[in-house]
C-alpha cells in the first residue's frame, strides 16, 4: 500500500487582513529599531558584502 502524498494546500491558513495589519504595526518599528541599532547595521552591512560578492 503507498502512503498518500499530503496536499501542501493542507496546511495553508487564511488570515483576516486587520489581524495582517496589526501584526504589521507591531512589527514594522521592531524591524527599524534592529536596522537603527550597532548590530543591525553591522549584520546588513554583512549581509550587502556577501551579497556583492555572490552577484561577482
Amino acid at each position: 500500500m503507498t502512503k498518500a502524498q499530503p496536499n501542501k494546500t493542507d496546511h495553508e491558513i487564511e488570515l483576516p487582513q486587520a489581524i495582517i495589519e496589526t501584526f504589521a504595526r507591531f512589527l514594522v518599528p521592531e524591524i527599524r529599531k534592529y536596522y537603527d541599532s550597532e548590530q543591525g547595521v553591522r549584520e546588513f552591512t554583512e549581509w550587502q558584502e556577501t551579497n556583492q560578492m555572490e552577484e561577482s
